[in-house]
């Protein structure tokens, strides 16, 4: 069997990425201010920008923002996604090679991606592209996996039918100490999703560790997706409760 990269993962999963990811709070881009400097003037570059989702919370601070994706499945989706605005520029790279010029960027971000990043070699790649004083800000939305009765049954789905969802999650975990040594700071916002069915089968698809149609787990996956959507469904929607996980710190001094 072909191993898959982490480049290619989402390949398949592009539109329901697209469209049942959650973004990110606001309050985000106001930490950045607050604690990294953000200004409008300010070059930022999303690293693993995928479909654009947390690009756009940074263009609408009215930044120049360039969008680093080495998936061209997501790369094209993000473009279109963000093609009215003229302060972007998608470029294909990875975090390990940018591909931008020498301390040319105030602020590198990376949502939802920097478990996938080779971590020694992506550090060197940021401090090569960064101004002086420059800062790298990771954020996560972590589901809150015991925060309901929803919450426990879905992430029980995950164990149980998830390929490869272990792995996944002991890779994120240990990401989240990216920044190992060097002096950083953590926030914790609250976020959610609220999901009629549809939505919520649209928003397990889009993870890389589910089964994908034509695989033996998938159809008693989406069984017990609709008895887990039963049980705890109001009104026709249940809520998907996340932790947003801001990491930031100078890695450019």
């Amino acid at each position: 069997m072909l191993e898959i990269t982490p480049t290619q993962r989402f390949s398949s999963r592009v539109g329901n990425y697209s469209r049942f990811r959650p973004s990110y709070p606001a309050a985000v881009v106001d930490i950045l201010k607050q604690e990294c400097g953000l200004a409008p003037e300010a070059v930022i570059v999303d690293v693993a920008s995928g479909t654009g989702i947390f690009t756009r919370l940074l263009l609408e601070n009215d930044n120049r923002v360039f969008g680093v994706e080495p998936n061209e499945a997501m790369r094209k989706a993000g473009e279109e996604y963000l093609a009215g605005y003229p302060r972007f520029t998608s470029i294909a790279g990875t975090a390990e090679h940018t591909t931008l010029a020498d301390n040319s960027v105030d602020l590198i971000t990376a949502a939802q991606a920097a478990h996938w990043f080779d971590r020694d070699k992506a550090i060197a790649e940021f401090r090569r592209i960064l101004k002086p004083r420059g800062y790298l800000a990771l954020l996560w939305n972590d589901r809150r996996t015991d925060a309901s009765g929803f919450g426990r049954d879905y992430e029980a789905l995950l164990l149980k039918h998830g390929t490869d969802y272990a792995e996944v999650r002991r890779r994120d975990a240990a990401s989240q100490g990216f920044f190992g040594e060097i002096k950083h700071q953590k926030r914790v916002l609250r976020n959610f999703q609220e999901f009629d069915y549809a939505a919520l089968e649209g928003r397990l698809l889009s993870s890389s560790y589910t089964p994908p149609p034509g695989h033996p787990s998938h159809g008693p996956m989406l069984a017990d997706l609709r008895r887990v959507f039963d049980a705890h469904q109001q009104a026709g929607v249940v809520r998907m409760e996340y932790d947003t996980n801001l990491y930031f710190g100078q890695l450019a001094t």
